[in-house]
């Protein structure tokens, strides 16, 4: 007699909530920053004040997203230092381009996050007002609502 052997296959359900996992997550932010000064000809990158570096935690030559509020563009390029308490936010090198002087940017951060670390995690978010000076702080964005 000819038996037919059925494969066997093994299952283990694995969810979603029990895998470790990163995420990328907002680590921080400067909202509403107006661009001072493009500089072309300048090596590369967006130079901050230093006190806004310090208050966002943003470290020199971290890798730094760019929103232009007032054109649209988008880029990512590394902060640098700029002159403490001098407001500066300057665009440099080829994403001088992708600015002007008075433009309004939001520049962010981002870090990867072990999903067990999401629950007492929070960005750092800074609000500047026309002259790049701190308006206020938060750790998290506002519900939005209709």
């Amino acid at each position: 007699m000819n038996s037919v052997v059925e494969p066997v296959i093994a299952t283990t359900e694995v969810y979603r909530d029990e895998m470790p996992m990163n995420r990328t997550m907002l680590k921080a932010k400067l909202h509403r920053a107006c661009v001072t000064h493009v500089e072309r000809d300048y090596e590369g990158s967006c130079a901050i004040d230093e006190a806004l570096l310090e208050a966002a935690d943003i470290r020199e030559y971290e890798q730094i997203h760019v929103y232009n509020i007032d054109n649209g563009e988008r880029f990512v390029t590394y902060a640098i230092r700029a002159q403490r308490d001098s407001g500066i936010i300057s665009v440099n090198g080829a994403a001088a381009h992708k600015a002007r002087p008075g433009d309004r940017v939001i520049i962010c951060t981002y870090a990867v996050v072990e999903s067990r670390e999401l629950a007492r995690y929070a960005p750092r978010l800074v609000y500047l007002d026309a002259a790049n000076k701190i308006t206020h702080t938060r750790n998290s964005i506002p519900l939005q609502v209709a």
